[in-house]
C-alpha cells in the first residue's frame, strides 16, 4: 500500500479546513442546544 506524503503547505491547509469544520459543527451544536432550551422554557411558561 502506498502512502501519500503531503507538503508542509498541504498539511497547513488541511489543518485549517479541519479547524473550520470543527468550529462550524460546534456552532451547530450550540445553536440546537439554545433552540431546545428556548422551546422548553417557552412551553413551561404557558
Amino acid at each position: 500500500m502506498e502512502t501519500v506524503n503531503l507538503t508542509e503547505s498541504q498539511k497547513k491547509s488541511r489543518r485549517g479546513r479541519n479547524i473550520a469544520l470543527g468550529a462550524v459543527l460546534l456552532g451547530l451544536v450550540v445553536l440546537f442546544y439554545v433552540i431546545t432550551l428556548v422551546k422548553f422554557s417557552g412551553g413551561m411558561a404557558g
